[in-house]
């Protein structure tokens, strides 16, 4: 889920078949709102005395979307996002030598904002031991909206590979992670831990071979470390493929140990497979024609809560961005392609601000949206489609919705408005 996105053209040349498990979601309706690929299949009913839905709404920002991206924790608060978050995740602390260490250091507590770019109109200072950067202003976030929650989220795509190394000793792991998300100069700004382990026992930029028992010894060390009063999270797999990566680790012997799992249901198909066939990122169901069964959101949470993890632990994962190729001649999914369409920052790529203007969804499919404008294809959620996809997270009684990530919603967060 959640990974620098410059690293994820790294896919194509690491084992197709494999990578093509990436994750995740999807959802309903937008366009002329057709489902011309055939019939979709329904998502399974909710189990009978099903617990009302969570209303967690959780976003990622990235410590390096401050670059080119030009997207500030400010932006949070103009945006309106700010009031209608839960949670942050903070993406992303590394995973390195066994325990987990700071990502960017000049992001994440040494730039200096002036008044004009800080949450609350007053400018950083240079006193001795003074907290600049990210989070000073995540801090600030924090005092305008008391009841918001900040995690710092370790691993992600690029930083993975450290963790099969600190799955050999959990507990040491765990006192590195407690002693920097605890460190005396912000221990305030963060309220817990999120870990993005992609993926114990399978591939992903990386291969891991842990073992199937991993993952619960990790999270079980974390927990012990941070104790109840602090939240520890996990994003995980949503490759509910038989013999896939929800099958390659016990991710319900470890659901005890977490306040609730981000199931990235996104990036389950995308132009890695640069000739196609095209197909939406993050459907909710599955349709006819789906080139690999077990990838939609539904399949991933369906299979979760059939190996016993609970309904509220599940959020709904949305990607506010889409996925496209070029070279195409069909409008409706399924077909050729030659390559990655252009993105801003990488091909294949883009976000939902860009794409809602210059590609304009055209159809719909497996309860997610797709747009053929020229030679390209993309396919991407609307404030439509996630409208769907919230019937669904509440019909199936999930604790919430987390998406990837907030630069990529307009200005004024029409994507996260969405969101209910």
């Amino acid at each position: 889920m959640l990974r620098p996105r410059g690293l994820l053209a790294a896919l194509a040349a690491l084992c197709t078949a494999v990578l093509a498990a990436t994750l995740l979601a999807g959802s309903a309706v937008a366009g002329d709102r057709r489902d011309t690929t055939g019939t979709t299949a329904a998502p399974a009913a909710p189990a009978a005395g099903a617990k009302a839905a969570g209303n967690k709404v959780i976003g990622y920002f990235t410590e390096w979307g401050i670059y080119q991206r030009n997207y500030h924790v400010k932006n949070i608060e103009t945006s309106g996002s700010a009031a209608k978050l839960t949670h942050i995740n903070y993406a992303f602390g590394n995973v390195t030598g066994g325990k987990c260490a700071i990502g960017d250091a000049y992001a994440d507590y040494d730039k200096a904002y002036d008044a004009a770019t800080s949450v609350d109109g007053k400018a950083d200072t240079w006193d001795a031991g003074a907290l600049r950067g990210n989070f000073n202003q995540l801090r600030k976030l924090k005092k305008l909206h008391p009841e918001l929650k900040v995690l710092w989220s370790f691993g992600g795509w690029t930083w993975s590979a450290g963790f099969g190394e600190a799955a050999r000793n959990p507990a040491a792991f765990a006192q590195s992670c407690y002693d920097l998300v605890e460190d005396p100069r912000w221990a305030d700004v963060f309220d817990g831990i999120d870990i993005d382990w992609e993926y114990p026992n399978a591939c992903g930029n990386s291969c891991d071979t842990s073992g199937r028992a991993a993952f619960p010894k990790l999270m079980s060390a974390l927990r012990a470390k941070f104790g109840q009063n602090n939240l520890v999270t996990a994003a995980i797999t949503a490759d509910a493929s038989s013999g896939g990566k929800i099958d390659a680790a016990d991710y319900a012997g470890a659901a005890q140990y977490v306040n609730w799992y981000n199931p990235m249901t996104y990036d389950f198909f995308g132009a890695w497979a640069a000739q196609g066939p095209t197909a939406p990122h993050s459907p909710l169901t599955s349709y006819n024609g789906i080139p690999q069964q077990g990838f939609n959101t539904d399949a991933a949470i369906q299979k979760l809560k059939g190996l016993g993890v609970p309904a509220s632990k599940l959020l709904l994962g949305i990607g506010f961005y889409g996925r496209g190729w070029t070279g195409v001649t069909q409008s409706t999914p399924g077909g050729t392609a030659t390559g990655a369409a252009p993105g801003t920052y990488e091909a294949g790529i883009e976000d939902y601000k860009v794409l809602k203007n210059s590609c304009p969804a055209t159809g719909t499919v497996a309860g997610t949206a797709y747009a053929r404008c020229g030679n390209q294809w993309w396919s991407y959620d609307t404030p439509a489609t996630i409208a769907g996809k919230m019937t669904y997270k509440q019909q199936q009684g999930l604790g919430g919705t987390f998406f990837w990530e907030l630069s990529g919603d307009t200005s004024n967060g029409e994507l996260i408005k969405s969101i209910s």
